[in-house]
């Protein structure tokens, strides 16, 4: 996939503004995904993957081929995002009801094989509380969190995405995972 996306973006930079589309389909769920993952909001999630889109097609000239673009690319989201969450209060809860229905979220979306009800409402309780304690973490665990656990990036690409070295990486994981346990230690 690099070589496809490295040959896609010698053509955007040739002029070929229609080779960056193959781009933006390669990586905006992910890229969306991550930016969920973060702010809890899918009206400003949509909002900054597509900024980070926006500021890597301005930006291509200066990404250098010889690393990943989804770590370059990611990085440009989770920076836009913690520039997001700082500059708001939160207000609004990620375990929000979905809009037209009586008491679902988005957790209440996931299809369940061979679950009993029981067990799915206490799945989706337990996932809630999760994010919703994910969300109450400082911004610099929660994103090497949401990076290591849920999107499942290498200690290297969390480096590199957040631009620090890989030590601080480790040391904040180890944290933000006690910080995240201590919050839980009531389940």
């Amino acid at each position: 996939m690099d070589a496809l996306v490295n040959k896609r973006i010698k053509q955007v930079l040739k002029g070929d503004q229609n080779a960056f589309a193959d781009i933006v389909s390669l990586y905006q769920h992910k890229l969306y995904q991550v930016c969920y993952r973060m702010l809890g909001n899918k009206q400003e999630s949509e909002d900054i993957a597509q900024e980070a889109f926006v500021r890597a097609y301005m930006n291509l000239h200066t990404f250098d081929q010889k690393r990943k673009f989804s770590t370059w690319l990611y990085r440009i989201a989770t920076n836009l995002c913690i520039d997001r969450i700082r500059k708001k209060k939160p207000d609004y809860y990620l375990d929000a009801e979905v809009a037209g229905t009586e008491g679902l979220n988005m957790y209440s979306q996931i299809a369940a094989d061979d679950q009993l009800p029981e067990e799915q409402i206490e799945q989706m309780e337990l996932q809630d509380r999760i994010q919703y304690e994910i969300g109450r973490l400082p911004d610099k665990y929660r994103s090497v969190i949401v990076l290591k656990y849920i999107e499942e990036l290498s200690l290297q690409e969390i480096s590199e995405i957040l631009d620090m070295p890989l030590g601080t990486v480790k040391t904040r994981i180890h944290r933000g995972r006690e910080a995240l346990r201590k919050q839980l230690n009531n389940l």
